[in-house]
């Protein structure tokens, strides 16, 4: 664990990226204490005001901060995020393992499955699924999770392959183990560091795609701030209100880049050739 924080850190990119990543948490969490103003109080005598002392990065066609609404809509991409993501890992870890330890025609009906799942225009779908049960932040959270659990699989499923025939399994095996022990007890836990790097990158995917469905209208609905809605009021008032598509796309930026970085930056700490290298 020693060497993975020395490596991790000795990455000027990731440790940028994991101090980006921890002051979102912070804004995120601490919302109504750094907020200035109520994120849907609407002010008729401020419309489309340009940044200034007060809104300090404007307002929008309804007189709404712009600042506050970002900062509770940071909230909202990191738990769009953050479940969606929890919901594809837990879903790619299933059926992952029980492809990659079972082999035969239950790794073939598995893969089968997930390479149909492939086959389908992620967005499309998603589009398709929300066109019938409706747009609202729980739909999106667990839509996105149905939708994106098969890199997830792939994963596992190669790991478990390669670590089932190791020593340590076969010893398992020979002293009575069952399957589920040796599966969640041997296998699993040695398993996980691909599925991590994984998920730390699958949240950035998350956060991107739930912008990108706010933006069309068909994700986050007002008055309900997310970087994605905000995005759709700029498009409508580019020539006007510049303030509205700069700053939530920088935000969208930044905090997909952050995460890219993290994820980048832990694939490197957890790979143990790198660390033969730098010995």
């Amino acid at each position: 664990m020693n060497i993975f924080w020395k490596r991790f850190k000795q990455n000027r990119l990731a440790t940028a990226g994991g101090v980006m990543v921890l002051l979102l948490f912070i804004v995120a969490a601490f919302a109504p204490l750094i907020s200035p103003f109520d994120p849907n109080e609407i002010d008729r005598n401020s419309i489309l005001e340009p940044p200034s002392e007060v809104h300090i990065l404007g307002t929008d066609d309804l007189g709404r901060d712009v600042f506050s609404r970002m900062i509770f809509g940071s909230w909202i991409s990191l738990a769009v995020g953050f479940v969606a993501v929890g919901i594809a890992t837990f879903i790619g870890i299933i059926f992952g393992a029980l492809s990659g330890y079972y082999g035969g025609w239950t790794d073939r009906i598995i893969m089968r499955f997930v390479d149909i799942m492939l086959s389908i225009p992620t967005l499309f779908l998603i589009l398709a699924v929300i066109a019938f049960i409706g747009p609202s932040i729980w739909n999106i959270m667990i839509i996105i999770g149905l939708t994106s659990w098969m890199g997830v699989a792939r994963l596992v499923r190669a790991e478990f392959l390669s670590l089932k025939e190791r020593e340590f399994i076969l010893a398992a095996k020979a002293m009575g183990a069952g399957d589920m022990r040796i599966i969640f007890s041997h296998i699993m836990p040695n398993s996980m560091s691909p599925v991590f790097i994984s998920a730390v990158l699958g949240v950035a995917a998350a956060i991107l795609l739930e912008s990108a469905l706010s933006f069309l209208g068909l994700g986050i609905q007002p008055p309900t701030p997310s970087w994605g809605n905000i995005l759709t009021l700029g498009k409508d008032n580019i020539e006007i209100a510049w303030w509205l598509s700069v700053f939530p796309g920088l935000a969208i930026l930044f905090t997909v880049l952050a995460y890219n970085l993290v994820g980048e930056g832990l694939r490197d700490a957890l790979d143990p050739r790198l660390w033969q290298r730098g010995r």
